[in-house]
């Protein structure tokens, strides 16, 4: 870079991860998904005549110090290391790693630039993050107000000041400074996300995304149609991005629908995910949303996340037509009473009704399910187990208890002594070191045994595979029997 090079204001990165929070999955099945809120937070930015790039060194498999190399090319005023995966919970936390990995390496080529957390991660723990990691910066929230306001300061050369600078963490003579929590953004407010600045060729669909054509995972994109959730379970941290209350902030279809046109035109996109924490809340914006993109007469295939206890029929024949061919379902355990433990409250004949109705819109379920919730006994994951099995959904993921930070559970961990990973990628439901919750009645080690176990019990049984053959073919079998083949290194079992 020449002296009269003009200087880039802001570099956001997501941090590569993918091998620690994947391990050997991470290269084939494992969707890889556009950092939305890093295209977010660079539309507002540009927005307000800032020069910004992003890096995505996890669809490009960067590691952390040739990603340093690429910031030094750059050279920017501030970098922006984003800890926020693409399941928010569950991705964002192991990534912390890395993201920790790339900002020494940072320090070390580009010593003059500024560096900043932001992100859930980093919004569960702000303190810890930057006393603990080399950054100038922490970002508590959405960053939407703190990082065009950082921005501000450095290019006017005048010091930092946490009163004028909402989320806002930073150290000065050694002592940790913080301003407020930074208001909520309008959703409508903020421009469309900076796909131009995104490596829009690497991204691609999760593998049961595509079971109606598993060779044509990509082009692949994101939207978001609402920010937070109003529920509050005690195993997500999802709040923590936010003002760390429940909450929910509505994009109007009309500008959710704009997105879509442009990524289908634009870049031919048919894959999509609804990052919705929970998309299919209020009848009333679904039925208009799914109208709007039922007028425009497009291919697409969509997933989305629900509840048993928010679908109707009528909501659901709707989203079909607009192409939202799955729904994801947190049915978490089949014993009501692990489920009111972590505050998912719903009956079981609620489960089966909600279960009756999607498919009979023609819907494929994603079941979701927690094994080691605090009151979870080998009996009742094995209730859990057997409920997936007799639904026999089209897909389902197992996971185990993590006490996230910035969640419930993460707190009460902290008070009973609970041990706890001791890296950051510990906390992947997928690493050689993932190190679960103990329940009240088994260790660790024995929850993530039973997962495990569960895991290819569920994927190999025979009349799972019949169903997957009927309604997807005999490669998409053959495809499921090749993941099966992929072992999973466990340090703890």
């Amino acid at each position: 870079m020449t002296p009269e090079t003009k200087r880039l204001d802001l570099l956001l990165i997501n941090p590569g991860s993918r091998s620690q929070v994947y391990g050997r999955l991470g290269s084939s099945l494992a969707g890889i998904e556009p950092p939305i809120f890093a295209g977010l937070v660079a539309a507002v930015v540009r927005r307000q005549g800032y020069s910004v790039r992003i890096l995505d060194a996890e669809a490009e498999n960067w590691s952390p110090e040739y990603t340093a190399e690429k910031v030094a090319e750059e050279n920017p005023l501030l970098v922006d290391i984003e800890v926020l995966g693409s399941n928010p919970s569950a991705s964002s936390t192991p990534k912390m790693t890395a993201a920790g990995e790339l900002a020494r390496a940072i320090k070390q080529k580009v010593p003059q630039a500024k560096t900043l957390f932001s992100g859930l991660h980093p919004s569960s723990l702000p303190e810890r993050t930057l006393v603990e990691e080399t950054a100038d910066f922490v970002c508590q929230g959405e960053g939407f107000e703190t990082i065009p306001l950082i921005l501000e300061a450095l290019k006017a050369g005048r010091g930092i000041d946490e009163s004028h600078i909402p989320g806002l963490w930073y150290t000065e003579d050694k002592r940790v400074k913080s301003g407020p929590m930074a208001p909520l953004a309008n959703p409508d407010d903020l421009p469309m996300t900076a796909w131009d600045l995104l490596p829009m060729g690497k991204y691609r669909a999760h593998n049961w995304h595509c079971f109606d054509d598993i060779e044509h995972r990509q082009p692949y994109g994101v939207i978001y149609t609402s920010l937070g959730c109003p529920f509050n379970c005690s195993y997500c941290n999802i709040h923590a991005l936010y003002d760390g209350k429940p909450g929910i902030r509505f994009r109007s279809p009309e500008k959710v629908v704009e997105e879509i046109d442009f990524l289908v035109k634009q870049y031919s996109v048919r894959n999509i995910k609804f990052i919705d924490e929970l998309f299919a809340l209020k009848e009333d914006r679904v039925l208009r949303l799914c109208d709007l993109i039922i007028e425009r007469g497009y291919d697409l295939n969509i997933w989305a996340y629900a509840r048993v206890d928010t679908v109707s029929e009528k909501m659901l024949g709707r989203m079909k037509q607009a192409g939202i061919n799955w729904l994801a379902y947190g049915f978490e355990s089949a014993d009501a009473q692990v489920r009111r433990g972590v505050a998912k409250k719903f009956e079981q004949d609620t489960v089966a009704r909600a279960v009756e109705i999607t498919r009979a819109a023609g819907i494929y379920i994603i079941g979701n399910f927690i094994f080691g919730l605090p009151d979870d006994t080998l009996d009742t994951m094995q209730e859990t187990l057997e409920m997936a099995k007799e639904f026999n959904f089209e897909y389902a993921n197992f996971y185990v208890a993590m006490a996230y930070p910035g969640s419930q559970l993460y707190n009460e961990a902290l008070s009973q002594g609970i041990p706890l990973p001791a890296e950051w990628y510990g906390y992947s439901q997928y690493a050689e070191e993932t190190l679960p919750l103990p329940t009240k009645h088994l260790s660790a080690a024995e929850v993530l045994r039973f997962r495990d176990a569960a895991f290819k019990e569920y994927f190999s049984n025979p009349a799972y595979l019949r169903m997957i053959k009927e309604k997807f073919g005999q490669n998409v079998v053959e495809h499921i029997e090749r993941m099966l083949k992929h072992e999973i290194r466990r340090k703890f079992v």
